[in-house]
């Protein structure tokens, strides 16, 4: 059974910045593309960011590039996303969930850690 729990949310100020980790179990986390998607505030699932299972590609959507990294530690079967810069609009719900690039709303995801954006 895929099981993916994320962490590391909370309230940070514009123009600060966190780390989200997620850990993953119950699959071959070192062959997954894996990606982080967010929910804000009465919006759709949005696609952040995704990363081939190397780590070698890295993928991100026009919003975040340049102020979200993602990454991942396949010997602690562990997915990151640090955050900097953060805007008011990168508040919302972020979850871990399976598939990179090509990820779709129907692909596993975690349960989601808040983050929120507020001064």
């Amino acid at each position: 059974e895929v099981r993916l729990v994320e962490s590391g949310g909370g309230l940070v100020q514009p123009g600060g910045s966190l780390r989200l980790s997620c850990v993953a179990s119950g699959f071959r986390f070192y062959n997954a593309d894996m990606s982080w998607v967010r929910q804000g505030p009465g919006k759709g699932l949005e696609w952040v960011s995704g990363i081939d299972g190397s780590g070698g590609r890295t993928y991100y959507a026009d919003s975040v590039q340049g102020r979200f990294t993602i990454s991942r530690d396949n010997a602690k079967n562990t997915l990151y996303l640090t955050m900097n810069n953060l805007e008011t609009d990168d508040t919302g719900v972020y979850y871990c969930a399976t598939g990179g690039r090509g990820w779709s709303p129907n692909n596993a995801r975690g349960q989601g850690t808040q983050v929120t954006v507020a001064s």
